[in-house]
């Protein structure tokens, strides 16, 4: 029964989010609000909800290690294994100038994630903090677009096809994909409690490996059909506003709600491993380099997968859980 929770809670978690997106998005242009702010805040939303919800329903059911767990594998994910599958796709050709303050905000956030949660616990102060940073690079977006030519957030809201502009349809698809993400998170979380508690393994693995890659399908999604299209500074774009919104703007609204512990073995190991592949990254976002081609997309691919393979056979051996 708890495999079938998960299963239920992932194809729930990733329709939700889709139905969702979708009608905010035709809701969003019924209003007449323009597509700058619908890329920047309702797609940014949309594809970042199931983490949401699922850290969101995990923290108020005590399982903080699943709430913690599952966004720093998200952002893992996203980096070494969404761009990765994107790149052997379609090699990442993108300008980096346009990419080079993004690149900065993302490890700014990353290093603030840090040393904040480095207490062990994200409580209303350091929640307050995180949230007020999230606050600053929504303003940062919002200016860059005004005033950079070569930002555009308007190319995320036109991947999505079949979009509804019947106001009604809209808010018939809006509330279709808030029941899917309520139900899915809630059954995703009680599945992966069930299965650490059966083979004796600490919640924060389950939302660092299962629960974390199956919230990160939206994004891996949303890049891949973007690279295919060859709109590769679309598919670098979702993953930096993804694990940025993750780190600051997930953590700072759960963190909120109420205080999350931070497993010994995240603070120790898994932080590091986010932060190591944020590194890896900036050689194409701040160092110059234009085009993350195959062979790199291959060994970020690799990178994640020897990170599994730790976590499986040998870091809890070593590292507190």
């Amino acid at each position: 029964m708890m495999y079938v929770q998960v299963l239920g809670g992932f194809i729930l978690l990733l329709g939700g989010a889709e139905i969702m997106v979708r009608g905010a998005v035709g809701l969003s242009e019924r209003l007449g609000i323009s597509k700058m702010v619908i890329g920047m805040t309702v797609v940014a939303f949309g594809t970042s909800a199931p983490e949401l919800l699922v850290s969101l329903n995990a923290a108020l059911a005590g399982a903080s290690g699943i709430a913690v767990g599952n966004v720093v594998g998200s952002n893992i994910a996203n980096i070494l294994l969404v761009l990765g599958a994107a790149g052997l796709i379609m090699p990442m050709q993108n300008e980096p100038r346009a990419l080079r303050k993004d690149g900065y905000v993302l490890l700014f956030g990353t290093a603030i994630f840090i040393a904040l949660a480095w207490r062990g616990v994200i409580d209303l102060p350091n929640a307050i903090a995180l949230l007020l940073v999230f606050g600053a690079f929504i303003f940062f977006s919002y200016w860059r677009e005004k005033n950079d030519r070569d930002v555009s957030f308007a190319a995320e809201v036109d991947e999505f096809e079949a979009v509804p502009h019947n106001l009604w349809l809209a808010l018939i698809f809006l509330t279709i994909g808030f029941a899917g993400l309520g139900v899915g998170s809630e059954l995703l979380v009680d599945g992966g409690v069930a299965i650490a508690m059966s083979f004796g393994i600490s919640e924060a693995v389950i939302g660092l490996t299962i629960i974390a890659l199956g919230t990160s399908l939206p994004e891996l999604a949303a890049s891949v059909v973007a690279a295919y299209r060859k709109h590769t500074d679309v598919a670098i774009g979702n993953v930096v506003g993804s694990n940025l919104f993750n780190i600051v703007g997930i953590m700072g609204i759960v963190g909120a709600v109420t205080p999350l512990e931070i497993p010994a073995r995240v603070l120790n190991f898994d932080m590091w491993v986010m932060l190591l592949a944020t590194v890896v990254l900036m050689p194409y976002m701040i160092g110059g380099r234009g085009t993350l081609g195959r062979i790199e997309s291959l060994l970020f691919i690799l990178l994640y997968v020897a990170y599994i393979v730790a976590i499986s056979f040998g870091v809890d051996r070593i590292i507190p859980a």
